[in-house]
């Protein structure tokens, strides 16, 4: 995890790290002290790779300006501006509210601020992607390029994010040659009615789906509930004011907070846990009113819930799992919220997975070792060598005996537990950092996702030879396989075409789609 102190922080400078769907340009978005009351926005040119920084005021333009006119450059046709800091709205409650487009009502539906028109210019339907129209929406027969070329000059000049600089020319070698091409699951519907957006730009598990037809994902301060089947945008978490939560008995370290930055989240067996940018941890029961738990489960300054997990311990009891970038990872019950455990660590743990049966927990972090550790007393078994850089997803196999971790080398390794030696198999991405990995349920596919552009879903009956290549553009939020496996879903983090895709199981009777 980049710590706050040298990227995220500068004393009292936050920086957020946006990005839009211009190569030409990047944005960045500056939070000043309380006192200084501005925002300064930096335009980063990348042409032929060198870097010409041009500075200016938030006067000069409002909040949602294009800046079309300042620039003459055709191709930044969209910026990035839905990101906020939380200093910047604690004496501005009018501006926040506004910004949140009215989000302090829980219960109100999102839909609301889309008519039916609305919905037929920004969403994309299978049979409207079959009809030649582009699945996000982008009209590129009005861009001066086309997205073959876009995708062409993307590929040359995207630069992945490096913390380590350990040599890398012999990586390829080690990496599966797959077989891509292949369709395991078709577009079916493109909405832009929610928008998931990003935080911090190493963490990307913001995207959840409960069932084939319904998904959460984290859009500015609110968990928002997407029902593919309505197709219709609810509220269901909103951490821009106070929380209180509505659990207290004696001995519980609750409290409230307000102002939340989400920096991940999960969503299993009806509960919904975020973590945030300050080390909150927020657990919240889907069908219950209210918040039933809060707090700030550290006070350290480098203090970011970097990763979250609901598991179920082999005696059955539901436990949240909580790693934290203090390099400390804490387990919570469930049923009455107390901290069960807490396990120190070398380096800030950017993220943990338990294994199916409980028993076993992956820790990644600022390091370029794993670690598989016992799950009930945090104590290492073993030690997963291969990686050049630091690790942030990491999935395991429904049989319990493969573990998939993606990292900042552009590479996924699978590891079997019976033989930690070295990895089973390496697979590698096309220009980024794998930056979540998910399994389906019944075990046949892995979903792996890049930082922007790129999802890869890999055949493991074929043993990871024969994939699926899911071609996009904007940053990844994060990914999620219903857990009857027919959906996939994508997150997609961008101002103008943020969105949720959905992806249906292809099966052999194919021709019904055509009856729809």
């Amino acid at each position: 995890m980049v710590e706050r102190s040298s990227h995220l922080c500068q004393t009292s400078l936050q920086i957020l790290l946006l990005f839009s769907l211009s190569q030409s340009f990047r944005f960045l978005s500056f939070s000043l002290t309380r006192q200084q009351k501005r925002l300064l926005f930096l335009f980063v040119s990348r042409e032929n790779s060198t870097h010409t920084v041009f500075l200016t005021s938030p006067t000069d333009f409002s909040p949602n300006s294009r800046l079309m006119a300042q620039f003459q450059n055709d191709e930044l046709e969209y910026v990035v501006d839905d990101y906020f800091d939380v200093a910047e709205f604690e004496d501005n409650d009018a501006f926040a509210e506004n910004q949140l487009r009215g989000s302090q009502d829980a219960d109100s539906d999102f839909e609301d601020d889309f008519d039916e028109q609305s919905k037929v210019k920004t969403d994309t339907s299978a049979m409207e992607a079959r009809n030649g129209k582009d699945i996000q929406g982008i009209p590129w027969e009005r861009l001066n390029f086309t997205r073959d070329k876009y995708r062409e000059t993307r590929l040359k000049q995207y630069k992945n994010y490096e913390s380590l600089s350990r040599p890398r020319q012999d990586l390829e070698k080690e990496c599966l040659q797959v077989e891509m091409g292949k369709t395991f699951y078709d577009f079916h519907y493109n909405t832009r009615i929610v928008k998931s957006t990003i935080v911090h730009f190493q963490l990307r598990n913001l995207l959840w789906a409960t069932s084939k037809h319904d998904v959460y994902l984290m859009q500015n301060f609110s968990v928002m509930h997407w029902s593919s089947l309505l197709r219709r945008g609810k509220e269901v978490l909103n951490v821009s004011k106070p929380i209180v939560p509505t659990e207290k008995r004696p001995g519980l370290l609750a409290q409230p907070l307000s102002r939340v930055q989400i920096s991940t989240m999960a969503v299993k067996e009806n509960l919904l846990v975020v973590g945030g940018f300050q080390g909150e941890l927020i657990c919240k029961h889907i069908n219950q009113p209210g918040v039933a738990f809060c707090s700030k489960v550290t006070t350290d300054d480098n203090a970011i819930t970097n990763a979250v997990d609901i598991f179920q311990s082999p005696t059955g009891s539901m436990r949240v799992m909580a790693a934290n970038n203090d390099a400390q990872v804490r387990v919570f019950d469930v049923q009455n919220f107390s901290c069960l455990n807490q396990f120190s660590f070398d380096w800030s743990v950017n993220n943990t997975s338990v294994s199916p049966d409980g028993k076993l927990v992956a820790v990644l972090g600022d390091s370029a070792d794993c670690l598989i550790a016992d799950a009930q007393s945090g104590k290492a078994i073993g030690n997963l060598k291969g990686h050049l850089d630091y690790s942030f997803s990491s999935a395991w196999h429904p049989n319990g005996q493969i573990l998939a971790t993606g990292n900042q080398d552009t590479t996924c390794r699978l590891w079997d537990i019976r033989n930690l030696s070295e990895s089973l198999t390496v697979l590698k991405g096309r220009m980024g950092a794998i930056r979540a990995i998910k399994f389906s349920s019944d075990g046949r596919f892995m979903a792996m996702a890049e930082p922007a552009d790129f999802v890869h879903i890999m055949d493991t009956q074929s043993g990871y030879i024969k994939g699926q290549e899911i071609d996009l553009f904007g940053e990844i939020a994060g990914i999620s396989f219903s857990p009857d496996t027919e959906a996939l879903f994508v997150g997609i983090a961008d101002r103008t075409y943020g969105s949720v895709l959905e992806f249906n199981k292809r099966h052999h009777n194919q021709y019904l789609e055509a009856v729809f």
